[in-house]
């Protein structure tokens, strides 16, 4: 579920009178997401959602994700938009917690990727990247790859129940992905930017048009969005869309992805060339907030667990990667 703070009618209205927003007509949470309490709101003014943010969530960060999508939605990116009060401001208390209010956006995720999403969806990440140039303010990536030794460490007295020698091996893929991953800044770095940094299925509506075709109607949940390389975010969409069930690379949706990405904003040859181990990286990443997840979280608690070991999968598949052939290209 996706409702951790309970808000009581009154608490609603009270907090509502900070809005020109009109009369509340209907108040219910979401039962999606793993971070934060959602609720849909229909007020006569509208339809809206209602977030109040969880202790996951630094509340020193988010005056930068509500500027973010602010600024995304002013340029003409389909994402949810913070909705001022009277005085100005979006970020609020309800509850005991902060909160917001921001515009809603029609749509479903896909449950299945196919590979008509994958196409629509590059386009949409190019379009977020471009859009992003404009937002001069920095959030560094806290999951980047100076975060990923740390997190091993936290991960090591319980790694190897998941799977026998899983610490070893992971030690051997971070010391090669940082080996090779691009500098910061001077000869061999890459073009960065605002990523979304989770552009996961279930942060991208879709909406049908003429003969079933799907086209991206927003995208959401900007909470682990930061400052990075802009190409590290097509690699977390590599591994979060076109791998299948089964986790068989499907190379025909990396095709698409890459192709709808680069009709808004092409890679560069450097940039192509470094998605296997961009690619590498992301799933290390993943892998290690699962894997943490799995070993840390006492029985009963709210985060939901993932399964660690199919990003391991995916790690492996990446590291046998020759070079940018691997994704279609």
């Amino acid at each position: 579920m996706a409702v951790y703070t309970e808000v009581s009618d009154e608490a609603l209205r009270a907090f509502l009178s900070g809005y020109d927003l009109g009369e509340l007509i209907a108040f219910r949470g979401i039962a999606e997401g793993v971070e934060n309490s959602n609720y849909a709101l229909k007020v006569t003014g509208g339809d809206f959602i209602l977030t109040l943010y969880e202790k996951r969530v630094d509340p020193a960060e988010l005056p930068w994700f509500l500027g973010l999508m602010r600024h995304l939605a002013a340029g003409g990116l389909a994402c949810p938009e913070p909705v001022a009060g009277r005085d100005g401001e979006a970020l609020r208390e309800l509850a005991g917690r902060p909160a917001a209010i921001c515009t809603f956006l029609p749509g479903v995720w896909p449950r299945r990727p196919a590979v008509t999403h994958c196409g629509p969806l590059g386009g949409a990440l190019a379009a977020l990247h471009a859009a992003g140039q404009g937002f001069t303010a920095e959030r560094p990536n806290s999951l980047g790859p100076q975060g990923w030794g740390p997190l091993l460490e936290r991960c090591r007295p319980n790694a190897d129940t998941v799977q026998p020698g899983l610490c070893a091996e992971l030690d051997g893929h971070l010391a090669g992905i940082l080996r090779e991953w691009p500098p910061l800044s001077g000869q061999g770095s890459l073009p960065r930017g605002q990523i979304h940094a989770d552009l996961f299925p279930d942060n991208v509506f879709f909406l049908e048009e003429a003969r079933g075709k799907p086209r991206v109607s927003g995208l959401i949940d900007f909470y682990f969005a930061c400052t990075d390389i802009l190409a590290y975010d097509v690699a977390i969409c590599l591994n979060a869309w076109c791998f299948e069930p089964d986790l068989s690379f499907n190379i025909t949706k990396a095709r698409a992805l890459l192709a709808g990405y680069d009709a808004v904003r092409p890679l560069s040859a450097a940039e192509r060339d470094a998605l296997p181990v961009l690619c590498r990286g992301a799933a290390l990443r993943f892998l290690l907030t699962r894997l943490y997840d799995w070993t840390n979280t006492p029985p009963g608690a709210l985060v939901t667990r993932k399964d660690p070991l199919e990003y391991l999968r995916r790690l492996r598949f990446h590291a046998q990667a020759t070079g940018v052939s691997a994704y279609g290209v």
